[in-house]
């Protein structure tokens, strides 16, 4: 059975990947905007400019404060390349078909791609890339040193 401290522990780790994924969601947000708005540019390249910006801040963030991973940053990221590999593709040209074909709201397509990613990011992060590496950084044994 889990222990409460344990609880806890997972329980803090998701409320700061909601955290951090919410700024990220605000980077994406703001550049998705900035750019539908005041370029000529396509639903996709809006897109993937804000996704990739966004993904860079939360997989930094992430790796440092939620997981306090000392995991091998190269490897973490191309597990977390993996990830995007599938997901990014996917709903890139999903989004532009839902949007320049079947005419559905740029943001709404947006808004579902970013809970989507919040969710399966989620549980792809802490299951597979930084499984075997939770709370191995400097700051995690500063804290269990307390």
């Amino acid at each position: 059975m889990e222990s409460t401290d344990n609880k806890k522990k997972e329980l803090l780790r998701t409320i700061k990947f909601a955290l951090f994924s919410v700024s990220a969601g605000v980077i994406e947000a703001v550049t998705f905007t900035l750019l539908n708005e005041f370029t000529h540019f396509n639903y996709w390249v809006c897109y993937f400019t804000a996704f990739v910006l966004s993904v860079l801040w939360n997989f930094t963030l992430n790796m440092k404060f939620t997981f306090q991973s000392a995991n091998n940053v190269p490897i973490a990221m191309l597990k977390v390349a993996g990830y995007y590999a599938v997901f990014t593709p996917t709903t890139t040209l999903l989004g532009n078909y839902l949007v320049e074909t079947v005419g559905w709201n740029e943001y709404l397509v947006t808004g579902l791609n970013m809970a989507l990613n919040f969710t399966t990011e989620y549980l792809f992060d802490r299951f597979v890339v930084f499984r075997d590496s939770l709370d191995t950084n400097e700051r995690a044994r500063k804290k269990e040193e307390k």
